[in-house]
């Protein structure tokens, strides 16, 4: 019998927390999303403590699991199950590789096995579907729409997934008044992640960098590191900061594309004085102040290189290579950062990454058990804990080049690597699975090399990095082919999966534009346009809106603090409206084409408690459109269409039925069409317990039991009122 995963964590970080120390505890909040800090000042002796008392109670819990699991393991089907999920694999791109002989372990797993699409969530994001693989239920149960939603008491951004705030209390009197601040952060998405179950039930898993695990829910017999929606030190999802001698200009908005699966960047000018470079970091504020980190760069005479030096640490950058991750210190709390030589000559260009929580000390809980991030960075050492840690807006922003997103993107795939490896070593029986980004974000911002025609490819290289989509494939499968070798057993099942594909996203859609233009959404003293986050919007006459990647909201009554729209006939009425002239919309900048494929009532299509404060419309875009980057963040732009000229070239924003992800098994299962709600049911099934009859997907083994269809996959969504009855 395989032993608790979590009492192995415990006993190994008797030795892994040596050398990190207690951290001090401290609270603040950020700019934007805030972020809220909880010290590790007990880390070591809890682990001490929990490490004595799981020796003392071990023979007990053995005896207890025995019997208790005994029922259970008679119905087991395997002893391990393995899930690689590679974030955005598309099953097209994937089958004419496997053709061309360039995925040679991916063909010998789908000859061996199998290989199929796999359909995704509604909508097809990354957000939604991965909440969806852990629950198995769609968003109208777990209630996550998007990467953002708007708060209905003032129409500005919140975050869909977590919700990060501070309360202040104070004690005492006079001039001996003492103010206490108290963070407090908790998880969005509704319904348990099958793990949780799992734990329940004595079967150990070790859960790594999932999205939508921030912040960290506790559950029995297993471990878990965060993944996507992990904040950085200043509380953003992702604010990096580049130094040049010469000042290009601010960046376009420093908060552009927030949840849009990219945040902004400061960008400050300095001067070089005898070679030298004196700048800081800036950080988060702290009592109303801005804390910023010092450094100083000195350039090699030939310009080759520099050195830099940061706190107590002195290290050499080369041009053009990142260097090791090193700790970025403010009053009071630190966080780490990689440093990337763009540019020495004639100016000097210095990127440095976001400043990530340090998962040896972290401020905030990013793993369960907390200490199990400590443990990671003992055995692989330091490693990104941001959720979207691969800075695409660096690179949309032209701050960073092709070649530097590459080897950020790589270095990061390798830390996800190590760690893989350490839960297959760890874990003889139980549950791994293991999300890489790389495939993602390489598709996202390198998918323009693939049309020649794309307009993103004006003014930028068409050539240099011209395989990096396929080279991100072939890396893929040679992974792929090393993780069969090291856990291909009789007793273990291995599935390689995606949450999505992928297609070209050339041309933006402004539906706030659009609404205008058809007297929906009204901006003030008859003005055309207005900025993010609404500006300008006139409230009292605008009965529909968009923001976020999703959709379209109603200004509902009742529900938005200024609402319009009373429910009922006057709301359908209005749904039924936008939704038929949207079917409608061309893009006369393209000869006429369609833009949307399809509209989707939310109320209609997702039967679950939560799709009340969801957009009211889902988008299902036609392939190369997608909500354009300005109406993502709330803009009413003065034109409805345009094109999309970002280095973020490729995306899956779209109707979910042209996205799917790919699923790929040592084993054959019993559809064509498997469903990514299938794979919370096919785990707990594989493991002898029972799925909860709540959860929509249905077992990919054994006898299949059809259940009633869940969402907008597979038909055209109806006129409202007229529930989908799309086949699973």
């Amino acid at each position: 019998m395989a032993r608790s995963l979590k009492l192995r964590l415990v006993l190994a970080t008797l030795f892994a927390v040596v050398g990190f120390g207690p951290a001090t505890a401290h609270g603040y909040i950020g700019p934007g999303a805030g972020i809220a800090a909880a010290g590790a000042v007990f880390v070591v002796a809890f682990a001490l403590l929990a490490a004595f008392a799981a020796l003392l109670i071990l023979p007990v819990r053995m005896t207890i699991r025995w019997f208790k699991t005994s029922d259970r393991r008679a119905r087991q089907k395997a002893k391990r199950v393995v899930i690689v999920g590679m974030d955005g694999m598309d099953p097209e791109l994937t089958t004419k590789w496997m053709a061309e002989g360039k995925l040679p372990n991916l063909k010998k797993l789908a000859d061996e096995g199998i290989f199929r699409p796999l359909s995704t969530a509604t909508p097809s994001m990354s957000p939604v579907a991965w909440s969806s693989f852990m629950t198995g239920v769609d968003p109208g149960k777990h209630g996550i729409f998007d990467f953002i939603t708007r708060d209905t008491c003032t129409y500005m951004p919140m975050l869909s997934s977590a919700k990060i705030a501070e309360s202040e209390t104070t004690f005492g009197f006079g001039a001996f008044k003492k103010t206490f601040h108290k963070s407090f952060y908790r998880m969005l998405r509704r319904s348990q992640p099958f793990w949780k179950i799992l734990g329940e039930n004595w079967v150990s898993s070790s859960i790594q960098r999932v999205p939508i695990t921030f912040p960290p829910e506790k559950f029995k017999n297993g471990v878990l590191l965060s993944g996507m929606c992990v904040p950085d030190l200043k509380g953003s999802q992702g604010s990096f900061s580049f130094f040049t001698t010469k000042m290009q200009g601010r960046l376009q908005d420093e908060t552009a594309g927030m949840g849009a699966e990219n945040a902004g960047g400061t960008e400050t000018e300095v001067k070089l004085v005898g070679g030298v470079i004196d700048a800081a970091i800036e950080g988060p504020s702290m009592g109303g102040k801005k804390l910023a980190c010092p450094f100083k760069l000195t350039l090699d005479a030939d310009r080759k290189g520099a050195t830099l030096v940061i706190g107590k640490e002195k290290v050499a950058l080369r041009l053009g290579e990142y260097s090791p991750w090193l700790k970025i210190e403010y009053p009071g709390l630190h966080g780490i950062a990689r440093f990337y030589l763009q540019q020495a000559d004639p100016e000097v260009e210095l990127y440095v990454t976001p400043v990530h929580i340090d998962p040896a000390n972290p401020i905030l809980p990013i793993s369960e058990p907390q200490v199990y991030s400590a443990y990671l960075a003992k055995i692989i050492g330091p490693f990104g804990t941001l959720g979207l840690a691969e800075d695409t807006w660096a690179l949309n922003e032209r701050r960073i080049d092709e070649a530097a997103f590459l080897k950020q993107a790589y270095l990061y795939a390798e830390e996800r690597e190590a760690m893989f490896w350490d839960a297959v070593a760890k874990t003889r029986s139980g549950f791994i699975t293991t999300v890489f980004d790389t495939t993602d974000r390489i598709q996202h911002m390198f998918f323009r090399y693939l049309d020649p025609k794309h307009p993103a490819n004006v003014g930028k290289d068409t050539v240099r990095h011209k395989d990096a989509v396929e080279d991100v494939y072939r890396w893929c499968d040679q992974f792929v082919g090393r993780a069969r070798a090291k856990v291909a057993d009789k007793d273990t099942v291995f599935v390689v999966m995606s949450d999505h594909g992928f297609k070209q996203f050339q041309r933006g859609v402004n539906l706030n534009a659009w609404l205008r233009d058809r007297g929906w959404l009204v901006l003030k003293d008859g003005k055309r346009t207005g900025g993010d986050w609404f500006e300008s919007v006139d409230w009292s006459r605008t009965k529909a809106f968009s923001m976020g990647l999703t959709g379209i909201f109603i200004n509902r009554k009742g529900r938005e603090v200024k609402g319009i729209v009373e429910d009922g006939d006057e709301l359908h009425r209005l749904k039924n409206e936008i939704a038929d002239a949207l079917r409608q919309l061309v893009d006369s900048g393209r000869g006429g084409v369609r833009a949307v494929r399809e509209v989707f009532d939310t109320q209609a299509n997702f039967a679950g408690p939560y799709s009340y404060e969801a957009p009211d419309l889902l988008i299902g875009y036609e392939a190369g459109y997608r909500h354009s980057w300005d109406c993502a963040v709330g803009c009413t732009s003065e034109n409805v269409f345009s094109d999309n000229t970002k280095s973020w070239s490729g995306d899956h924003c779209m109707d979910p039925r042209i996205v799917p992800g790919v699923f790929f098994c040592d084993r054959k299962i019993n559809t064509e069409t498997p469903n990514i709600l299938d794979l919370a049911p096919t785990v707990l099934d594989l493991f002898g317990i029972q799925p909860p009859p709540y959860m929509q997907g249905e077992r990919l083994f054994g006898e299949r039991k059809p259940k009633a269809p869940a969402g907008p996959t597979a038909k055209p969504a109806p006129r409202v009122r007229e529930p989908i009855t799309a086949a699973h």
